[in-house]
This record gives C-alpha cells, sequence and structure tokens, in this order.
C-alpha cells in the first residue's frame, strides 16, 4: 500500500513539475516586467517632475513676455493718443498759421480714406497776382494827361458845343489828332446810309470779318446771316466789331473801297485831321480830333435811323436761327434824366475810353465829345459834370475854353 502511495505521488511530480517550472517562469517574467514598469514609472515621473520644474520658468517668461505686450500696446495707444493730439495742435497750429501767414490761404478738401470720407485741411500758397502797368495812351505820350481844366474832367480832351449856332462852350485839347477807337463806326453808318445800298440785303460773317489786330471777341459766329439793317443796328448800338466789318466788305468794291468813301467823306465834312484804315476802328490808325468828331455828330444827326439805332437800350437779332439780344454800349440811354438823340462809344488801350454824344440840355441841343478818358465811367461822369455846369451856368460861349497845355 505504501509503495502503491508512493508511486502515485512521483508519479504526480512527474506529471505536475513542468507546469511549476512554467509557473515560475511566468512569474519571473512578471516580476521583470513590474520592474521595468516600475524603473519607466520613475523615470517618467522624474520626467515630469523636471518638466513640472521648467513649467513656472515657462509661464514666469510668458507672463514676462505678455506684460511686454501690454506694455507695448499701451504705449502704442499712448503714442496714438500723442500723434492724434500732435494732428489735432498741427491743424489748430496750420489754421492759425494760415490765417497769420497773409502769403497763405487754408483750402478745405473733402478725400476718401478706406472708404471713409473725410475732410482734411491744406495750406496752399495764395495766387500772385501780376502787376498790370497802367496803360499809357497816345494822348498820355503827347503830355495831354497834364492839361488841368476848371471842371476836373477825367478825360485828356473835351469839346462841348450848342448845335444850333456851332458856338463853343467849353474846350479842352480839341484840335490834337488821336485814336478814336469805335467811333469810327458813326462813320461806317453814315457812309452805308448815303450810298443807299439794299437795307433788307443778307450779309454772311466770314474768316474776313475775324478781328486779327486786337483779337477782340464777337458773338456772331463766322456764317451768321443778318441783313444790313440788322447789321447796321447792332454796330451803332452795341458796338459789334464783326458787324461793322461786314457792311464794309460788302461795299462796291469790298472793303478798299469802303475805306476810301469814309475819308471822302470826312474830307467833305471839313475833317481835316481825320483818317480811317477800317471799318471797325480796331486799328489805331483811325484817327481825328475833337472838332472834327463835332461836324461828324451833327452830320449824322440829320438820319433820323442812325439816331434811333445808336440810342436804343436793347435790340435782338436771329443770326442762324438763334436769338442774340444786344445792349447800348452807352449806360446813360437807359437814364431818364437824359434826352439824348446820337450816341457812340469807343476804346482801345491806344484810344483810352471816348464817347460823342448829341443831347437836349435846357432845350438846346448840345454836341460833346469825349476823348482819352481814364476810367470805365469817367467819360460818363464827365457828361454828367458838363451837364450839370450847363444847367447851372446857361454858357453863352468858350469861357471854359482850356487849349494850353497847363501845370
Amino acid at each position: 500500500m505504501l509503495r502503491s502511495a508512493l508511486g502515485v505521488f512521483f508519479s504526480l511530480m512527474i506529471v505536475f513539475s513542468p507546469l511549476v517550472q512554467a509557473k515560475d517562469t511566468k512569474n519571473t517574467s512578471a516580476k521583470k516586467q513590474t520592474t521595468a514598469s516600475k524603473t519607466t514609472a520613475k523615470k517618467t515621473t522624474s520626467a515630469n517632475a523636471g518638466s513640472a520644474k521648467a513649467a513656472p520658468k515657462t509661464a514666469s517668461r510668458a507672463s514676462a513676455g505678455k506684460a511686454t505686450a501690454n506694455k507695448t500696446a499701451a504705449a502704442g495707444k499712448s503714442s496714438s493718443k500723442a500723434q492724434k493730439s500732435t494732428a489735432r495742435n498741427s491743424k489748430a497750429s496750420s489754421r492759425q498759421s494760415a490765417s497769420l501767414n497773409n502769403k497763405e490761404n487754408l483750402v478745405k478738401k473733402s478725400v476718401v480714406v478706406n472708404g471713409k470720407r473725410k475732410t482734411v485741411y491744406e495750406r496752399v500758397a495764395k495766387p500772385v497776382l501780376p502787376v498790370v502797368p497802367p496803360v499809357v495812351t497816345a494822348g498820355d505820350l503827347a503830355g495831354l494827361n497834364m492839361t488841368r481844366d476848371p471842371l476836373a474832367l477825367a478825360s485828356n480832351v473835351a469839346l462841348v458845343l450848342d448845335q444850333s449856332n456851332a458856338t463853343v462852350l467849353f474846350e479842352k485839347n480839341a484840335n490834337v489828332t488821336l485814336p478814336i477807337a469805335s467811333i469810327t463806326k458813326l462813320m461806317t453808318a453814315l457812309v452805308v446810309v448815303e450810298s443807299r445800298q439794299d437795307m433788307n440785303e443778307i450779309l454772311e460773317v466770314t474768316n474776313d470779318d475775324i478781328d486779327r489786330e486786337k483779337n477782340s471777341s464777337s458773338r456772331l459766329r463766322v456764317g451768321s446771316r443778318l441783313s444790313r439793317a440788322n447789321m447796321l443796328h447792332i454796330a451803332l448800338m452795341s458796338s459789334e466789331n464783326r458787324a461793322a466789318s461786314a457792311l464794309g466788305r460788302h461795299y462796291p468794291g469790298g472793303l478798299p473801297a469802303f475805306v476810301v468813301a469814309m475819308n471822302a467823306k470826312a474830307r467833305e465834312l471839313g475833317m481835316t485831321g481825320t483818317h480811317y484804315v477800317d471799318s471797325t476802328g480796331l486799328s489805331s490808325q483811325n484817327v481825328a480830333t475833337a472838332r472834327d468828331l463835332a461836324k461828324l455828330v451833327t452830320a449824322a444827326s440829320r438820319h433820323p435811323v442812325l439816331c434811333q439805332y445808336s440810342t436804343d437800350t436793347k435790340y435782338v437779332v436771329e443770326p442762324g436761327g438763334h436769338s442774340l439780344q444786344y445792349a447800348n454800349s452807352n449806360r446813360l440811354v437807359n437814364n431818364p434824366d437824359w434826352e439824348i438823340g446820337l450816341q457812340k462809344t469807343g476804346y482801345i488801350s491806344e484810344a483810352g475810353r471816348c464817347l460823342v454824344m448829341q443831347a437836349h440840355i435846357n432845350g438846346r441841343p448840345i454836341v460833346m465829345i469825349f476823348l482819352d478818358s481814364k476810367g470805365k465811367y469817367s467819360r460818363l461822369g464827365d457828361a454828367q459834370r458838363i451837364r450839370k455846369w450847363i444847367e447851372e451856368t446857361q454858357p453863352q460861349n468858350a469861357s471854359r475854353k482850356v487849349r494850353a497845355i497847363e501845370s
């Protein structure tokens, strides 16, 4: 029995011994793995601890960077505010300096920046106006501006006479030959009327009527067509240069023949100091004396059509299908206190401001000639002075004669 029991025991030992060895191997391997895991865990823990130690330093650096950024942003905001303040001060300073500097202007402009409209101010230099030298007329060159007269007229030349008996009432340099500008058109009108040309004939403005001497403007374009009567009307009333030129060109023989007729008429009237070279008066070579022009005014006043055309206040013409309204170049025709029978104005730089008139003053037909006046309205002022003088003194002779050049 004992032997049997021992046999069974040893048999079991033989069977289970490999299993035990395998189990021990597994346990050993598990222990090794556990040990390795612990070692790895320790290393990981150590590494994490190192990272944890380094984290405060990194956080500290990040915090420092953040603080620096905050300081930079604050500085930027402060700088931006300073710049805006500087800009405002600069604008204010610009306005103040612009207001203090009489050579600059402050200009307000509207600009678009990033799609938004803004208003800005810029300082710009004031335009420098050219210094225009005083115009020296032919009368000034002759020394006529040194003449003094009792009425203190602005015109270098003046002549006033009673047309009913040709008595000279006032005279100032009346025998000096000077350029007469558009007073020339009065002779142009006289020649046209006395030549008995068809007043209904249509005249056309061409390139030949363009002013190439003074380069003056005209409301009549090249190609404009008007009757001779209408051309004469606006030439007299409003001193239309192209109309006067067209009148001369359409004379039999053209403009040269017309100028010959003008000079022949001057000789017929006894205008010994007169000479014409064109029908407009744009040339300074159209010259006459005040005494000569008084004769011309007297002759022209005998033609009712010239009296009417020269004293109309307004007139409308239709060249080429469009309407043009002209006004009288003499403002006195609009004054109800004046009774003007005939008038004509004129101006070029060599002649100064000129005016000839026939008017009734105190029931007397008075002829007035003013040449080489310096202001735009001074010739009209001289006419007013003469009228007042006649009304107050009732002159009967040339007691107000001024002939010699006086200091």
